[in-house]
């Protein structure tokens, strides 16, 4: 599925701007990623920074944070949890994100509330691809991979 170009996956959870994905792995951790939108709106990323494993990270405080030739910020995180690790391959290469940005994870993560609780302060299925069609033709964004 997509929205002006910007691939969408229903498979996964999002938050309610559509900047990360969230997938829920076999083994109970939760790796993020940044959108399609996302993507397209940083442009190319030059440097990806994720806090060492082991730290505890509340709801409203990153997981990552993320530059580009444009933009600079946090990878946003809505629910309570601990770093688990993250992926070198992204932290060597950060252009990952802009050409693979649904294979690139970030980071893991594990919550340290319950899953149920995680996984409500995120968006999934056809509420998500509402809301992810309704942001890429509000704000006209046009998906391109670098």
């Amino acid at each position: 599925m997509d929205c002006n170009g910007c691939e969408f996956r229903p498979e996964l959870y999002y938050d309610d701007e559509y900047q990360i994905w969230v997938r829920l792995e076999e083994d109970g951790l939760m790796s993020v990623g940044m959108t399609d939108i996302s993507q397209a709106i940083a442009g190319k990323i030059l440097h990806v920074r994720v806090r060492k494993p082991g730290t505890l990270r509340p709801a409203g405080r990153p997981v990552a944070t993320i530059e580009s030739a444009k933009w600079a910020g946090p990878v946003p995180n809505l629910f309570d949890c601990a770093i688990d690790g993250a992926n070198h391959q992204v932290l060597d290469n950060p252009a990952l994100l802009n050409r693979q940005p649904y294979e690139a994870w970030i980071a893991r993560v594990r919550p340290t509330g319950t899953l149920a609780a995680a996984l409500a302060a995120l968006v999934t299925g056809d509420a998500a691809w509402a809301g992810y069609r309704e942001r890429c033709e509000r704000d006209d964004i046009q998906c391109k991979r670098i």
